[in-house]
């Protein structure tokens, strides 16, 4: 029996709409985002580097059967509308690298002229994609009810998300912060996505935003760093999860 390769955009799989990919799809370096400055006087050029890569785009050489052209058509018209409905980030993921994603939006692609089918063709399907490339590893869960450590297995520092039972100190890597005690007291139960640099708790269902109870004499939320990174819980804290997002490019 034949296999497929295929794609999984926001959850989809592209062969729940007869497309698959024929080919591996072009994973170029993204661009760093890096200031060139020219100083009179002073030969060559002084880099200022911005902290950040730029988006890159991802191509997929693809294709489609059907038993008629009809139903050919009806594929096509099907993963079109899946791919242009979605207008925010979602997860894209293929066979080719089952252990990480990409966070990607539908730019183009599909171009197919019916008139020049039967009910067969090849065509191409561009993403506009964020620079990380995460691994699905950094998407388990880790805890911790104790001090211990961390470890980063790639070159990048990541941006985790944490989930703090507690109040108090706590340090993150090189980064050592504290939550306030809120009416919960030691059962409180704070989210901090140190990506996005916001704080909530969940009120029943609602979602309450606490990032005044984020007490950071550094400024910056907490990072984990290529290597060992420490966790260590204040005293009044109890539980410490994390989801930290490894990536890499």
């Amino acid at each position: 029996m034949a296999v497929f390769n295929s794609f999984i955009f926001d959850g989809i799989n592209s062969l729940e709409s007869g497309i698959y990919i024929t080919g591996q799809a072009v994973y170029n370096a993204p661009e760093r985002s890096v200031e060139m400055v020219s100083v009179p006087g002073k030969n060559g050029d002084i880099a200022i580097d911005r902290g950040r890569f730029e988006n890159i785009e991802v191509t997929y050489p693809a294709g489609a059967f059907a038993a008629e052209q009809a139903e050919f058509g009806a594929k096509i018209a099907r993963i079109r509308n899946i791919l242009a409905s979605r207008y925010t980030y979602k997860r894209l993921e293929d066979t080719y690298n089952p252990d990480e994603y990409r966070l990607a939006l539908y730019k183009s692609g599909l171009d197919v002229d019916p008139a020049a089918l039967s009910s067969a063709g090849e065509f191409e399907i561009t993403f506009n994609c964020k620079p990380q490339r995460y691994l699905k590893s950094g998407d388990e869960e880790e805890a911790f009810t104790a001090a211990g450590t961390i470890e980063n297995p790639t070159d990048f520092t990541s941006k985790p998300l944490l989930l703090v039972t507690g109040y108090g100190q706590l340090t993150i890597g090189q980064q050592t912060f504290s939550i306030a005690e809120g009416a919960q007291g030691a059962s409180q139960q704070i989210y901090i996505d140190c990506d996005s640099q916001e704080a909530w708790e969940y009120v029943g269902t609602y979602k309450q935003s606490r990032n005044d109870y984020i007490q950071n004499a550094g400024q910056t939320f907490p990072e984990l760093a290529a290597g060992i990174n420490d966790v260590i819980p204040g005293a009044n804290i109890s539980r410490i999860k994390i989801i930290p997002r490894w990536w890499r490019i």
